[in-house]
Protein backbone atom coordinates (compact mmCIF):
# COMPACT_ATOMS: atom_id res chain seq x y z
CA UNK A 1 0.00 0.00 0.00
CA UNK A 2 1.15 3.75 -1.14
CA UNK A 3 1.62 5.59 1.66
CA UNK A 4 1.60 8.87 -0.34
CA UNK A 5 -1.94 9.45 0.25
CA UNK A 6 -1.92 8.37 3.71
CA UNK A 7 -1.87 11.72 6.81
CA UNK A 8 -2.40 11.39 10.47
CA UNK A 9 -4.55 13.76 12.30
CA UNK A 10 -2.75 15.12 15.14
CA UNK A 11 -6.03 15.53 17.59
CA UNK A 12 -4.28 12.33 19.84
CA UNK A 13 -1.43 15.71 20.68
CA UNK A 14 -3.79 18.24 21.16
CA UNK A 15 -2.56 19.16 24.41
CA UNK A 16 0.72 19.43 23.15
CA UNK A 17 1.96 22.77 21.02
CA UNK A 18 1.89 22.27 17.08
CA UNK A 19 5.62 22.42 17.09
CA UNK A 20 5.84 19.17 19.42
CA UNK A 21 3.31 17.54 17.77
CA UNK A 22 4.75 18.37 14.81
CA UNK A 23 8.09 16.26 15.75
CA UNK A 24 6.56 13.67 17.48
CA UNK A 25 4.03 12.28 14.81
CA UNK A 26 7.20 12.53 12.21
CA UNK A 27 8.99 10.40 13.89
CA UNK A 28 6.12 7.67 12.78
CA UNK A 29 7.09 7.61 9.54
CA UNK A 30 3.62 9.53 8.74
CA UNK A 31 4.76 13.49 7.61
CA UNK A 32 1.50 14.44 6.24
CA UNK A 33 -0.60 15.91 8.94
CA UNK A 34 -4.64 16.51 9.19
CA UNK A 35 -4.27 19.50 11.92
CA UNK A 36 -6.62 19.77 14.85
CA UNK A 37 -8.86 23.02 14.48
CA UNK A 38 -7.64 24.45 17.57
CA UNK A 39 -5.40 25.82 19.67
CA UNK A 40 -2.60 24.89 20.62
CA UNK A 41 -2.47 23.28 17.28
CA UNK A 42 -4.33 25.85 15.09
CA UNK A 43 -6.30 28.61 14.23
CA UNK A 44 -7.00 30.91 11.99
CA UNK A 45 -6.76 34.16 14.12
CA UNK A 46 -3.19 35.42 13.55
CA UNK A 47 -3.24 35.94 17.45
CA UNK A 48 -3.73 32.77 18.38
CA UNK A 49 -1.81 31.11 16.11
CA UNK A 50 1.31 32.95 13.55
CA UNK A 51 1.12 31.59 10.74
CA UNK A 52 4.54 32.50 9.73
CA UNK A 53 5.79 30.07 13.27
CA UNK A 54 3.07 27.97 12.40
CA UNK A 55 4.92 26.68 8.28
CA UNK A 56 8.13 26.98 10.19
CA UNK A 57 8.03 24.72 12.60
CA UNK A 58 6.15 22.14 9.90
CA UNK A 59 9.64 22.81 7.77
CA UNK A 60 11.75 21.82 11.05
CA UNK A 61 9.61 18.72 11.60
CA UNK A 62 9.96 17.61 7.98
CA UNK A 63 5.91 17.65 7.79
CA UNK A 64 3.63 19.16 5.15
CA UNK A 65 -0.33 20.31 6.01
CA UNK A 66 -2.86 18.24 4.31
CA UNK A 67 -6.08 19.21 5.96
CA UNK A 68 -7.20 21.61 8.11
CA UNK A 69 -9.88 20.90 11.19
CA UNK A 70 -11.34 24.03 11.73
CA UNK A 71 -14.99 22.76 11.19
CA UNK A 72 -16.36 25.73 9.01
CA UNK A 73 -19.61 26.29 8.46
CA UNK A 74 -20.80 25.63 12.27
CA UNK A 75 -22.33 28.71 12.64
CA UNK A 76 -24.15 28.87 9.10
CA UNK A 77 -27.25 27.64 11.20
CA UNK A 78 -27.11 31.24 13.41
CA UNK A 79 -30.12 33.03 14.07
CA UNK A 80 -28.26 36.04 14.59
CA UNK A 81 -27.35 37.93 11.07
CA UNK A 82 -23.74 39.01 12.84
CA UNK A 83 -22.75 35.32 13.67
CA UNK A 84 -23.56 34.21 10.21
CA UNK A 85 -21.57 36.94 8.46
CA UNK A 86 -18.45 36.55 11.23
CA UNK A 87 -19.00 32.40 10.50
CA UNK A 88 -18.38 33.45 6.24
CA UNK A 89 -15.32 35.77 7.57
CA UNK A 90 -13.86 33.18 9.16
CA UNK A 91 -14.51 30.20 6.28
CA UNK A 92 -12.83 33.06 3.81
CA UNK A 93 -9.76 33.00 6.50
CA UNK A 94 -9.44 29.38 6.85
CA UNK A 95 -9.01 28.45 2.94
CA UNK A 96 -6.64 31.73 2.79
CA UNK A 97 -4.94 29.94 5.29
CA UNK A 98 -5.04 26.35 3.72
CA UNK A 99 -4.06 27.24 0.18
CA UNK A 100 -1.10 28.97 1.98
CA UNK A 101 -0.43 25.74 3.73
CA UNK A 102 -0.65 23.27 0.73
CA UNK A 103 -3.48 21.95 1.85
CA UNK A 104 -5.99 20.06 -0.13
CA UNK A 105 -9.09 19.98 2.09
CA UNK A 106 -10.87 21.40 4.78
CA UNK A 107 -13.10 19.89 7.00
CA UNK A 108 -16.82 21.31 7.83
CA UNK A 109 -19.88 21.49 9.61
CA UNK A 110 -23.54 21.47 8.54
CA UNK A 111 -24.70 23.64 11.48
CA UNK A 112 -26.15 21.99 14.43
CA UNK A 113 -28.57 19.11 14.52
CA UNK A 114 -30.03 16.97 12.13
CA UNK A 115 -33.03 18.82 11.09
CA UNK A 116 -33.63 18.64 7.41
CA UNK A 117 -35.14 22.04 7.27
CA UNK A 118 -31.31 22.87 7.92
CA UNK A 119 -30.08 22.24 4.59
CA UNK A 120 -32.30 25.58 3.01
CA UNK A 121 -30.66 27.43 5.37
CA UNK A 122 -27.30 26.83 5.48
CA UNK A 123 -26.63 25.54 2.29
CA UNK A 124 -26.96 29.11 0.44
CA UNK A 125 -24.31 29.85 2.73
CA UNK A 126 -21.99 27.44 1.72
CA UNK A 127 -22.36 28.78 -2.37
CA UNK A 128 -21.13 31.62 -1.17
CA UNK A 129 -17.74 30.42 -0.32
CA UNK A 130 -17.70 27.14 -2.55
CA UNK A 131 -16.16 29.97 -5.42
CA UNK A 132 -13.66 30.99 -3.05
CA UNK A 133 -12.76 27.18 -2.10
CA UNK A 134 -12.78 26.45 -6.07
CA UNK A 135 -10.66 29.01 -7.08
CA UNK A 136 -8.42 28.13 -4.34
CA UNK A 137 -8.48 24.42 -5.16
CA UNK A 138 -9.67 23.48 -1.60
CA UNK A 139 -12.07 20.63 -1.15
CA UNK A 140 -14.44 21.36 2.13
CA UNK A 141 -15.81 17.44 3.46
CA UNK A 142 -18.48 17.37 6.21
CA UNK A 143 -17.50 14.83 8.77
CA UNK A 144 -19.92 11.70 9.34
CA UNK A 145 -20.80 12.80 13.09
CA UNK A 146 -24.30 11.17 14.90
CA UNK A 147 -26.79 13.81 15.25
CA UNK A 148 -25.49 16.43 12.53
CA UNK A 149 -26.98 16.29 8.95
CA UNK A 150 -23.77 14.73 7.97
CA UNK A 151 -24.66 11.75 10.14
CA UNK A 152 -27.54 10.81 8.14
CA UNK A 153 -26.44 9.39 4.47
CA UNK A 154 -29.51 10.36 2.85
CA UNK A 155 -29.49 14.12 3.90
CA UNK A 156 -25.57 14.58 3.70
CA UNK A 157 -26.55 14.14 0.01
CA UNK A 158 -29.28 16.19 0.06
CA UNK A 159 -26.96 18.92 1.64
CA UNK A 160 -24.47 18.15 -1.18
CA UNK A 161 -26.77 18.42 -4.04
CA UNK A 162 -28.54 21.80 -2.59
CA UNK A 163 -24.63 23.21 -2.33
CA UNK A 164 -23.99 21.57 -5.87
CA UNK A 165 -20.48 22.21 -5.93
CA UNK A 166 -17.68 19.34 -6.43
CA UNK A 167 -15.61 21.02 -4.38
CA UNK A 168 -18.20 20.47 -1.62
CA UNK A 169 -18.75 17.06 -0.11
CA UNK A 170 -18.55 13.94 2.55
CA UNK A 171 -15.79 13.42 4.91
CA UNK A 172 -16.43 9.91 4.97
CA UNK A 173 -15.76 8.13 8.24
CA UNK A 174 -16.95 4.70 8.16
CA UNK A 175 -15.92 4.11 12.23
CA UNK A 176 -17.88 6.80 13.18
CA UNK A 177 -20.74 6.04 10.87
CA UNK A 178 -20.52 2.20 12.43
CA UNK A 179 -20.49 3.86 16.10
CA UNK A 180 -23.86 6.07 15.07
CA UNK A 181 -25.31 2.90 14.01
CA UNK A 182 -25.07 3.28 10.26
CA UNK A 183 -24.13 0.64 8.26
CA UNK A 184 -21.12 2.38 6.60
CA UNK A 185 -21.26 0.64 3.43
CA UNK A 186 -24.26 1.55 2.61
CA UNK A 187 -23.62 4.93 3.44
CA UNK A 188 -20.97 4.86 1.09
CA UNK A 189 -23.13 3.49 -1.87
CA UNK A 190 -25.66 6.71 -1.49
CA UNK A 191 -23.19 9.35 -1.03
CA UNK A 192 -19.87 7.73 -3.05
CA UNK A 193 -19.30 10.19 -5.91
CA UNK A 194 -18.92 13.21 -3.18
CA UNK A 195 -16.54 12.17 -0.97
CA UNK A 196 -13.84 14.31 -0.78
CA UNK A 197 -11.40 13.07 2.12
CA UNK A 198 -11.20 10.11 4.53
CA UNK A 199 -10.83 9.04 8.31
CA UNK A 200 -9.85 6.26 9.25
CA UNK A 201 -10.29 3.89 12.80
CA UNK A 202 -11.37 0.67 14.02
CA UNK A 203 -14.29 0.11 16.43
CA UNK A 204 -14.70 -3.04 18.14
CA UNK A 205 -18.79 -4.06 18.70
CA UNK A 206 -18.54 -7.34 20.11
CA UNK A 207 -19.01 -5.96 24.03
CA UNK A 208 -21.51 -4.25 25.78
CA UNK A 209 -20.43 -0.79 24.59
CA UNK A 210 -18.54 -0.20 21.35
CA UNK A 211 -14.60 1.12 22.26
CA UNK A 212 -12.09 1.95 19.87
CA UNK A 213 -9.21 -0.34 18.82
CA UNK A 214 -6.32 -0.93 16.59
CA UNK A 215 -6.48 -0.93 12.86
CA UNK A 216 -7.62 -4.74 12.07
CA UNK A 217 -8.99 -5.61 15.24
CA UNK A 218 -12.65 -4.15 15.08
CA UNK A 219 -15.72 -3.96 12.98
CA UNK A 220 -14.42 -2.01 10.22
CA UNK A 221 -13.15 -3.35 7.30
CA UNK A 222 -10.85 -1.23 6.19
CA UNK A 223 -9.96 -3.28 2.98
CA UNK A 224 -13.48 -3.22 1.64
CA UNK A 225 -12.73 0.31 2.18
CA UNK A 226 -9.83 0.96 0.16
CA UNK A 227 -10.96 -0.72 -2.68
CA UNK A 228 -14.36 0.59 -2.44
CA UNK A 229 -12.83 4.19 -2.16
CA UNK A 230 -10.06 3.43 -5.20
CA UNK A 231 -13.60 1.61 -7.64
CA UNK A 232 -15.82 4.51 -6.89
CA UNK A 233 -12.09 7.18 -8.42
CA UNK A 234 -11.90 9.01 -5.00
CA UNK A 235 -8.57 10.94 -5.31
CA UNK A 236 -7.83 11.97 -1.92
CA UNK A 237 -6.08 11.55 1.48
CA UNK A 238 -6.58 8.77 3.86
CA UNK A 239 -6.02 10.24 7.28
CA UNK A 240 -5.18 7.84 10.15
CA UNK A 241 -7.23 8.95 12.94
CA UNK A 242 -5.49 7.53 16.74
CA UNK A 243 -8.21 8.02 19.51
CA UNK A 244 -7.13 5.12 21.53
CA UNK A 245 -6.57 5.92 25.25
CA UNK A 246 -5.05 2.42 26.46
CA UNK A 247 -2.26 4.57 28.05
CA UNK A 248 0.36 3.42 25.03
CA UNK A 249 2.23 5.95 23.39
CA UNK A 250 0.62 7.76 20.38
CA UNK A 251 3.79 7.62 18.23
CA UNK A 252 4.12 3.94 18.55
CA UNK A 253 0.38 3.37 17.91
CA UNK A 254 0.73 5.42 15.02
CA UNK A 255 3.78 3.07 13.94
CA UNK A 256 1.18 0.10 14.23
CA UNK A 257 -1.49 1.43 12.27
CA UNK A 258 1.33 2.36 9.42
CA UNK A 259 2.52 -0.88 9.35
CA UNK A 260 -1.28 -2.36 8.96
CA UNK A 261 -1.88 -0.55 6.09
CA UNK A 262 1.49 -1.14 4.30
CA UNK A 263 0.66 -4.91 5.09
CA UNK A 264 -2.41 -4.92 2.81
Amino acid sequence: MDLARFTCCTYPLRAVPYAEAFARLASTGLRRLDVFGCAPHFSPDPAECDPDAFESAARAAGVTIANLGTYVGQDFDAPEAAKVDAELARAHAVLNLAARFGCRSVRALPGHGADPALIAKIAPRYREIMGHAEALGIYLGIENHAGSLAGDPELALRLCEAVGSRWFGVLYEPCNLLHGGVDYRAAFAVFRTWITHVHLKDLDTSGPQPRRCHLGEGAVDLRWCLDALGESGYAGDFALEYELEDGGSVEAGLVRWREYVEGL
